[in-house]
Formats: structure tokens, C-alpha cells, sequence
């Protein structure tokens, strides 16, 4: 193991807890109506007729078409991002696959699939679906309207991960109970929410999940986002209200598809407790796979990144 010694925080990114300690960390108490709340939405956004837009773009891969994408999610907002469709193969899955809160400045071309549409949506506010006054920047974003819980924009970016499920449907009717869902850090815990109540979704990815274990997160020192909201919280208390509806470690508990979910002993961006959270909340079909550090380089990074890039492969090859 390579979980690293040396940094520059000054805070213990392992929160002094051994993987016997995490393995055994439990979602926290939910509100009355939680999944009130999320079938609602999902309701609303089934309702949306994405009107996907897909144009030639300017990038350009061997092994893929590459194609800029417009769809329209809840609201009617725009969101921009990207298709690529397999240049000599056939598509029998789909695959959307979300990003971090650094948002994404182009498509992933080395994911080990085949046969499978992908497409990298920019949730709202962030990337090519940047729409002011929202800010780019995730210690901003992370706040917008977090004091009105039906309107936080987490719960938006849920919803533009429904809208892409429903874009991939629109595009490729035959996908239809096909596609599944990868996402990493802020994509991991919107992953979360969308996975647990979209049954459209039939496996999903997640890794070093965002989002888990809302009371936790207030509490251990992170930096990034998580810093932001505690900010936030110390000055305003009551941020709690919102942010037990946005509990991915809660939704979880609702996930009855296959997952594979990786998390890390080390974390200062996302505290280790808050990740391990979400993957023992998911009920079953669940591969817990162990990283020494995440949100950070270490020793090591590359072979443990290379393992779990062929469990991915694995995960979604086609049948």
C-alpha cells in the first residue's frame, strides 16, 4: 500500500480512519420525503423532450466519430457536450459518463469500451453549458441556491444526467434498457442520485463519489468544494435543510443495479468516511474497488488506475 505520508494539508486526509473503520461507516439518518423528492423530479424530467443537436466537431479520433452535442434538460436549459460513436463497430450499449467538479474540456477517448455510444454531457453551469450568473468555479457553484431545496443546483445536475439518458433513448431507441453510467468525484455523487431513482440505467461506475454522508462532509476538513459549504455552513447554519435531500450516500440505499465503486483511504477533497458512505449504502451487485489516495498523486497511482481501468472494461463490455 502506498496511502501517502507526505503533504502539504493541514489536516490528516485519512481522518485517522483503517478500512475496517470506513468498511463500517453507515449512510446517515434521511429526511421524512426523500423519495418524494427525487420520484417527483423524475417525473418532471421524463416530461422534457431533449431535442438533441449533434454537429461535426472540430476533434478528431481514429477509433471514433466525434460529434458536438445540444440538449435541452429541465428548464429548458442548454447543455453542451459531446457524442463519439465507434468508427468499426456496431452500438448495442450507451454510456454517459460524467465528470469532475473541474467540469470537462473534451470527451474521454481512452474509456476501455466497445460498441458503445458515449456521451460526456457538461452539467449546468460548468463547461459548455456555462450560463451566468452561475459560477464556474466549484467553491461557487457548490452554493448556487443552496438555501432553497427544491432549487439547489445539484439537484438540476441530477436532472441533466436524466436528460442524457433520455437523449441516448431519443438518438438509439434500441439502447433502451442498455445504458449505463460512469462518473468520478462530483460525477460520482450526481451519479448517485441519477442512478438510484432512473431505472433506465442498468450498471453504473462511480468513483471517489461526492456528496456522501452530508453531515460528515460539513464536518471533516477538506479543501475545494467541501471547504466552501462548511464556510458557508459556519456562517449561515442551517445548510443541513438543503443538503439531507442531496445525500448521495442516502440514494444509494435506493440502487439495485449492478455498481462498481471505487474510494480511497486518502482524500482531501473528498473525505475518505464520506465516499466509503456511498459504497456501503448500495444494497447488492456492489464491487468496492480500494485506492490509496485520491484527488491526489501518489506511488503507485498508475498500476492502481491501470487495475481498475480493466475492471471498468469488464463492467461494461457488452454481453
Amino acid at each position: 500500500m502506498s496511502i501517502p505520508t507526505t503533504h502539504p494539508f493541514d489536516f490528516d486526509p485519512t481522518y485517522g480512519m483503517r478500512l475496517e473503520e470506513l468498511l463500517a461507516i453507515e449512510p446517515p439518518e434521511e429526511p421524512d420525503g426523500f423519495d418524494a423528492f427525487w420520484e417527483a423530479r423524475y417525473r418532471k424530467a421524463l416530461t422534457v423532450d431533449p431535442q438533441p443537436v449533434l454537429s461535426r466537431s472540430e476533434l478528431t479520433h481514429p477509433d471514433w466519430h466525434v460529434l458536438d452535442l445540444v440538449y435541452f434538460s429541465t428548464d429548458a436549459f442548454r447543455i453542451g457536450g459531446w457524442l463519439l460513436l465507434p468508427r468499426a463497430q456496431e452500438v448495442r450499449r450507451g454510456l454517459v459518463v460524467g465528470h469532475g467538479y473541474g467540469g470537462r474540456d473534451r470527451p474521454d477517448f481512452d474509456l476501455p469500451v466497445k460498441e458503445t455510444a458515449l456521451i460526456f454531457p457538461c452539467c449546468r453551469g460548468l463547461s459548455l453549458s456555462s450560463h451566468p450568473p452561475i459560477s464556474e468555479n466549484p467553491s461557487w457553484h457548490v452554493l448556487y441556491d443552496i438555501d432553497k431545496p427544491d432549487a439547489y443546483i445539484i439537484g438540476g445536475c441530477v436532472e441533466d444526467i436524466w436528460l442524457a439518458v433520455s437523449t441516448l433513448v431519443a438518438l438509439y431507441p434500441w439502447l433502451s434498457g442498455h445504458i449505463g453510467y460512469s462518473g468520478i468525484s462530483f460525477g460520482g455523487g450526481v451519479g448517485a442520485m441519477a442512478i438510484a431513482y432512473d431505472q433506465r440505467i442498468d450498471r453504473g461506475h462511480l468513483a471517489l463519489p461526492s456528496f456522501g454522508h452530508q453531515p460528515l462532509r460539513l464536518k471533516l476538513p477538506s479543501v475545494g468544494s467541501a471547504q466552501s459549504v462548511q464556510e458557508y455552513q459556519a456562517e449561515h447554519g442551517n445548510v443541513l435543510e438543503t443538503l439531507h435531500f442531496y445525500d448521495a450516500a442516502t440514494a444509494a440505499r435506493r440502487i439495485t443495479v449492478p455498481m462498481l465503486t471505487a474510494v480511497a483511504l486518502f482524500d482531501p477533497a473528498v473525505a475518505p468516511p464520506c465516499q466509503f458512505a456511498v459504497a456501503n449504502s448500495i444494497p447488492k451487485y456492489n464491487e468496492i474497488f480500494i485506492l490509496d489516495a485520491g484527488h491526489f498523486d501518489y506511488l503507485g497511482n498508475a498500476e492502481q488506475e491501470a487495475v481498475l481501468r480493466d475492471k471498468i472494461g469488464q463492467f461494461f463490455r457488452v454481453p
